[in-house]
């Protein structure tokens, strides 16, 4: 009983100990957690309109908003939710149950827009629509508008992106969770101050999109090359590719004159169905080797980009053509210096500083669902580039990883095994070479105590668990196991000697130990720049897990094998 006191009156330990609990309190473990977390929430879409609210990537993975029942049912994992999901009709009511609160998510209808040819109007003038139809349409609702076919497609997407919810803190890199990682390199070289706004204009076009669980960070080699980091969890390659690489330069000129750009002279863009979408005026027809499919969306430009676009227009001609009057110049719309449209401006626009504007573009396809596709994808990025402005710096995309997040369940599963049984092993085998459980078993517990220490150290700090993060782990392990070794030798080296009190053993050990610790935290200094700073994971994680054995867990262990050994 004396003995135990003195464990638990000692010190080190117990500050030791203190450690542990705040480790624990951070990594907050909590194996029965159910339902799935929300990791993003797409703008304009039926559940954002309900009320639930895109998550901040600064979140804790365990404080993320979780979906517990869809109508009554319990959603414990994602399979639940999509098979409650996967299978709606349009206008119906979801009542969907979160840990924040209930919401009711109004299920809208799928529409898709086709324009038609002559024979397949003269088939429907002789009321053979159906008939004509359906040998290439598969749809339940069809409807004739201005020589356009709406159709119906059956529901809408509710918009939510969900995973299984998290168990602890800790938050996952892609290699564990999948997702993509992009790394990017500025054309020119670009100063800090640069370097921030282009990082921050990222993020934000990056969250408009609709992806909010992403990183996004400055990295470098050691040559000096500038790269830009970009790691999406839950993404595919083709979403983010051409979004990421874009400078996104957007400018209406008239009359060779720029009137807007995107950013400040955008004050509102409109992303909602009744204001964007495909143009039902124009629709989708046929063009050579294939569809064209036309979209459209309103904006509303500041007062400064108004005036700027009247003064443009006050000295033109009114012309006119197919019996309307337009001015004599178009509005010319580029997207990075490249010309992607022309908008005849209305003659009652003329000299008038109009905030209320309509843009419009085009997509193609190979057939109408492609073009239609098409379409929507670069009105969405246009959206964006008007919303967020464009990059201070064109960017080339040097790397692209598009990651599988079952290969990640599977990684974490063997990692796990393979390291209790290495763990083993090593106490195994010093086990044999000392003969003592005394020496063995606190190893054990000593190399436990400092991987709990270093998640508990990522969970506190927000750092992605990811290879390179577990690389330095295990390298971790493998120098506390040598330190420890060279402890237990100096000790047992004094006691067979009693050559020297155990003060002086502690110091001869210690000595050799900080002289290891100063040599790996200077060769660890370089690796946080090598490969892109791709590597700054390893050793940072190397950096801390080698610093919290030196100043807790090292000492902690001495000071347990002095209280078992000593007389």
């Amino acid at each position: 009983m004396s003995k135990l006191k003195k464990f638990f009156t000692n010190i080190r330990i117990i500050i030791a100990l203190i450690f542990l609990l705040m480790a624990v309190i951070a990594i907050y473990p909590n194996p029965t957690i159910e339902g799935v977390a929300i990791r993003s929430v797409m703008q304009n879409s039926s559940a954002s309109i309900a009320g639930i609210q895109n998550p901040n990537p600064a979140t804790r993975p365990m404080s993320r908003e979780r979906v517990l029942a869809i109508n009554n049912r319990e959603v414990k994992n994602i399979r639940d939710y999509d098979a409650l999901t996967s299978n709606l009709n349009p206008n119906t009511t979801l009542m969907i149950k979160t840990n924040k609160g209930n919401y009711r998510v109004f299920v809208r209808e799928k529409i898709q827009i086709i324009a038609l040819n002559e024979t397949e109007l003269r088939t429907i003038t002789e009321e053979k629509f159906d008939e004509a139809l359906n040998k290439t349409i598969n749809t339940t609702k069809k409807v004739l508008v201005n020589k356009t076919l709406i159709k119906s497609e059956g529901a809408e997407d509710i918009g939510l992106r969900v995973y299984n919810a998290p168990t602890t803190n800790i938050k996952k890199g892609l290699e564990l969770e999948g997702g993509t990682r992009v790394l990017l390199q500025p054309e020119e070289k670009i100063s800090k101050d640069y370097t921030s706004d282009l990082i921050s204009n990222m993020r934000e076009r990056l969250n408009v999109y609709g992806l909010t669980d992403i990183v996004v960070k400055e990295a470098s080699d050691l040559a000096g090359n500038q790269f830009v980091l970009v790691e999406i969890a839950g993404a595919n390659e083709e979403e983010v590719k051409d979004l990421l690489s874009k400078q996104g330069k957007f400018e209406a000129k008239v009359s060779n004159k720029s009137v807007f750009k995107g950013g400040k002279d955008i004050t509102y863009v409109c992303k909602s169905a009744d204001c964007s979408g495909i143009d039902p005026r124009g629709g989708c027809y046929p063009v050579q080797g294939g569809y064209a499919c036309r979209f459209r969306f309103s904006i509303s430009l500041s007062p400064e980009a108004a005036q700027k676009q009247a003064d443009a227009t006050n000295s033109l001609e009114v012309i006119s053509a197919e019996n309307q009057e337009y001015l004599s110049q178009d509005l010319e719309l580029f997207l990075d210096d490249r010309l992607v449209d022309k908008l005849k401006i209305s003659a009652d626009l003329k000299g008038r500083a109009v905030t209320d504007i309509e843009i419009s573009g085009s997509g193609f396809g190979a057939n109408q669902q492609q073009a239609t596709f098409n379409a929507l994808q670069n009105m969405k990025k246009l959206q964006t580039v008007l919303i967020t402005g464009s990059l201070p710096v064109k960017l080339n995309i040097v790397r692209t990883d598009n990651i599988s997040p079952v290969l990640g369940e599977e990684f974490i599963k063997n990692a796990v095994l393979i390291g209790i049984i290495a763990v083993l092993v090593v106490a195994a085998i010093i086990y044999i070479r000392y003969r003592r459980l005394k020496i063995a078993i606190p190893i054990i517990f000593n190399s436990a105590y400092e991987v709990v220490l270093l998640l508990g150290f990522a969970a506190l700090v927000g750092w992605n668990l990811d290879l390179a993060s577990i690389a330095g782990i295990i390298v971790v392990i493998g120098t506390g196991v040598d330190d420890l070794i060279v402890i237990a030798d100096e000790i047992l080296r004094g006691e067979r000697t009693n050559a020297y009190d155990w003060k002086t053993r502690m110091k001869m050990a210690f000595f050799i130990i900080m002289s290891a610790y100063l040599a790996t935290v200077a060769a660890m200094l370089p690796l946080m720049f090598a490969g892109a700073g791709m590597l700054k994971g390893f050793a940072i994680v190397t950096i801390a897990g080698v610093s919290f054995g030196v100043f807790l867990a090292r000492p902690a262990y001495a000071a347990v094998i002095e209280l078992l050994l000593k007389d």
